[in-house]
């Protein structure tokens, strides 16, 4: 990932792909648990959703309270809202 060139609403549209690509490739581990190609190709997955995401985090803030950065004090409520945001 790790591209400057992705402006956030192209993020988006990476996160969402790719986590609809990995919610279908847990259905199909579910039921062949032994495919090393499937589970492969999740792990690769993972990844680019992960870079999705903390690339997307890093500019434009977290997109679910589960991302938040609780170190110092509860920020979640303190910028606008996921879907209010023009990054």
């Amino acid at each position: 990932m790790r591209n400057g060139n992705l402006n956030h609403q192209q993020l988006m549209k990476v996160i969402y792909e790719v986590d609809f690509a990995l919610c279908d490739l847990v259905l199909y581990l579910d039921t062949h648990p032994d495919c090393q190609q499937a589970l492969d190709l999740y792990r690769k997955y993972q990844e680019i959703w992960m870079q999705a995401m903390d690339e997307y985090q890093q500019y434009c803030g977290p997109l679910s309270s589960h991302h938040v950065n609780a170190a110092n004090q509860w920020d979640w409520i303190t910028g606008p809202w996921p879907w209010e945001r023009e990054c």
